[in-house]
């Protein structure tokens, strides 16, 4: 008997108990729907990790003040002032696998016209926009004289853009940082989120001399000339870990740090923390979808009890057909062919339910989803294994029924 005989009769089977039918094939429906919900949620979420790491810069280390102590009392990294700009100098003449750039951080409240926005002011070099690859969207860097001179010109993110200017033009306006007038020069590109939720691209970058003299900095800081942050950008291809170590020998040994001292500054090595972060999405992807895959076993377990029903249902069909010169392959193929159409029909309709869902959620909960072929593929498959595994033993018990004892069955 030919495949598309055995699928004739599978078919006219399952047609004769329709409900009961559609209720076998419901636990596959929800399975398979299941799945491939929690594929594009866990597969979205992981793109958008990515989204954040690539937004956030590849190859990246950042070095921060170490704490200070008063009273007793221990302030945490940041609080100290141990950082300088000669450290920068000295980190990009002395180790050429890198490129550091530094940042003096403060907030302050910004004008232009009748608007006016709370922002982060970061006083930077130019060298800042290469480190964090940050590309302009319109506009200039800063030059040379306007570095050393403190001038007072400034990058904008696209968000202060957007909230100070509408849909005006930010180019040349001049805007009011600390009441102090600053020309806008350029307008940084779209950034997005960071890795903690905080918009990047709600921010000004002036020149970190006028940043020290004007906004942010102490007559004590400009003598020292000292940074918040320095961040440091290893070469494409280097391990961080050898431009790591190297930034940390290079420091301990400018800010004369004893053998078995604690380091007066902190170093962190992004990378590490970004390919942290990405493993934990890339196992919360794995366990949403293997917490869904439960349901489908549930399902097959449906199916083969189903299908034990059938074979007691049919036992005297089942002698008849052996009767007639039906062979033990034939009742074997018929049985499997209808646990595995059982299988696949509600394969085929979870998938539809399930991209019917993940849309709807990207549409009312704003969450990222990402619905790829290999994921319904991975359904339809995992669904037809299903069908075969759990109708295997019911159609074997039903080919190695004898004859005449299934004919005497009442």
């Amino acid at each position: 008997m030919n495949f598309m005989a055995l699928l004739r009769i599978a078919l006219r089977a399952l047609a004769v108990n329709k409900l009961r039918s559609a209720l076998t094939m419901l636990g596959i429906v929800i399975g398979v729907g299941a799945v491939i919900v929690m594929i594009a949620v866990g597969a979205g979420a992981q793109a958008r990790v990515e989204e954040q790491i690539r937004a956030l810069g590849s190859n990246l280390l950042l070095v921060m003040p170490g704490s200070t102590t008063a009273g007793g009392v221990r302030m945490g990294f940041g609080s100290g002032s141990t950082l300088t700009e000669d450290d920068v100098v000295a980190i990009n003449r002395e180790i050429p696998e890198a490129l550091a750039a530094p940042a003096l951080r403060g907030s302050a409240q910004v004008i232009w016209g009748n608007s006016n926005w709370s922002t982060q002011v970061f006083g930077v070099t130019p060298e800042y926009l290469d480190v964090r690859q940050w590309p302009l969207a319109s506009g200039r860097s800063f030059e040379a004289g306007e570095m050393a001179g403190a001038a007072k010109v400034c990058l904008i993110g696209a968000t202060v853009a957007k909230q100070l200017f509408g849909g005006a033009d930010p180019l040349d306006q001049s805007i009011r940082i600390k009441r102090i007038p600053f020309t806008v020069i350029g307008v940084l590109d779209v950034k997005g989120q960071s890795m903690m939720g905080t918009d990047q691209d709600d921010l000004i970058l002036v020149p970190i001399k006028t940043a020290r003299s004007r906004v942010l900095g102490t007559a004590s800081a400009a003598r020292n000339r000292t940074v918040g942050t320095i961040w440091v950008k290893a070469a494409d291809g280097l391990d961080t870990k050898v431009v790591e170590e190297q930034v940390r020998s290079l420091l301990r040994q400018r800010h004369r740090v004893q053998p078995g001292a604690d380091d007066d500054f902190s170093l962190r090595n992004l990378q590490e923390v970004m390919a942290a972060q990405e493993a934990s999405s890339r196992v919360l992807a794995l366990l949403l979808a293997a917490v869904a895959s439960v349901s489908l076993l549930v399902g097959g377990i449906g199916i083969m009890n189903i299908m034990l029903v059938s074979v007691t249902e049919r036992t005297r069909e089942i002698g008849l057909r052996m009767a007639v010169g039906a062979r033990t392959r034939d009742i074997l193929g018929q049985f499997l062919v209808e646990a595995v159409t059982l299988s696949l029909i509600g394969g085929l309709i979870g998938v539809g339910l399930g991209m019917g869902t993940a849309l709807a959620i990207a549409e009312f909960a704003g969450w990222r989803i990402s619905i790829s072929p290999q994921a319904i593929a991975l359904a339809v498959a995992f669904a037809f294994v299903i069908g075969v595994f759990f109708g295997f033993y019911p159609a074997r018990k039903a080919a190695r029924l004898n004859p005449v004892e299934a004919l005497r069955f009442e």
